[in-house]
């Protein structure tokens, strides 16, 4: 299950991967540099001008490996992935509640409780740690605001009005999130959300996290037999993983958010691991992704106790422990889906 664990990320540009025996082999410069047995792989991302030969990709689908490939600065692309094994007889139940406005609506309203907790919980971990009186008063303000938006969401009826707070607790929370920033202000400053492209190094650090832990939720959703493009809170839309972005919303702050200061405050990632291109986008370099990728994956291989679970766990597994909990509801077993809230 710690599929986590067994993600292959590839970021240097030209890479080719290939099979060889029952192993990929990582070629750059047509040389191998990395050998991996495909049986130790849960997944493999692809980022930006990476290339797999037709043989690998039979091979992953074989056994169950899904290839995802993401451009340079991680806007989802394609996934690559064989005959989905998941019970029939529970995607069908998920299309019919997909379909049922009264039940689309309380589970959207559960992810996007678990997404609101969540970043309370960064902002009020963040007042507790700043010295400026002037941000810990507009951080606490923030904080309390959602507190109300939750309140509010108990008693919210339909979906639309969900997403409507949804969005107003999102807008709430990033007018803050530049308080959130303790080192190198003047060149990493935040000051909105752009996201296609992006055009800030901030900007940027949060799309390519929000890409791998995209990836990691959507793999979750179709490990579960779930069907990851068919959502609750995110409509169906043609190529958009409507499922894997509704569960993604719990992880958002307490994955992505967290790891992006951590690697700012602490100077893991400074200007000069972004590159402005023509049209102004702003990109990671391939240096800066390595690092991002290094402290993404230390987050994820940290311990917690799942909430609903009472049980310990790496927090990289805890969006396959949710996926399962979901697809309980469907099948009947649970009365309420539980979104994670990390305490």
């Amino acid at each position: 299950m710690k599929h986590h664990l067994n993600t292959l990320f590839v970021t240097t540009q030209g890479t080719y991967l290939r099979k060889s025996g029952e192993a990929v082999a990582v070629c750059i410069e047509k040389q191998i540099r990395l050998r991996i047995p495909l049986i130790n792989l849960g997944g493999i991302v692809c980022f930006g001008r990476v290339s797999c030969s037709p043989a690998l990709l039979a091979a992953c689908a074989r056994a169950g490996i899904s290839v995802s490939f993401f451009t340079e600065f991680g806007r989802f692309l394609a996934v690559c992935q064989g005959f989905t094994s998941g019970n029939v007889l529970l995607r069908r139940t998920q299309y019919r509640w997909a379909d049922d406005p009264e039940k689309t609506a309380i589970l959207a309203r559960m992810f996007v409780m678990g997404k609101i907790a969540n970043t309370r919980s960064v902002l009020r971990r963040a007042a507790r740690e700043h010295e400026d009186p002037a941000a810990i008063r507009d951080i606490s303000q923030i904080a309390d605001q959602l507190t109300q938006i939750l309140s509010m969401l108990e008693h919210a009826g339909g979906v639309e009005l969900v997403r409507g707070l949804e969005g107003q607790a999102s807008a709430a929370y990033f007018s803050v999130f530049n308080h959130l920033i303790l080192t190198q202000k003047d060149h990493l400053k935040f000051t909105c959300r752009s996201r296609r492209p992006p055009r800030d190094p901030v900007n940027a650090l949060l799309s390519f996290l929000y890409s791998l832990l995209m990836a990691d939720v959507r793999g979750a959703c179709e490990a579960s037999g779930l069907d990851a493009g068919v959502g609750f809170l995110h409509r169906d839309r043609p190529g958009r993983p409507g499922l894997a972005l509704d569960l993604m919303e719990e992880f958002r702050a307490i994955l992505a958010d967290r790891v992006a200061l951590t690697l700012i405050n602490r100077q893991q990632i400074k200007p000069k691991d972004f590159v402005n291109q023509p049209g102004g986008t702003v990109v990671l370099t391939d240096a800066g992704r390595r690092r991002v990728l290094e402290e993404y994956q230390a987050r994820k291989n940290e311990t917690i106790t799942h909430p609903f679970l009472n049980e310990k766990m790496t927090l990289g597994l805890v969006p396959h422990i949710q996926a399962r909990l979901l697809a309980r509801v469907l099948r009947g077993d649970l009365d309420t889906y539980p979104p994670f809230v990390l305490k």
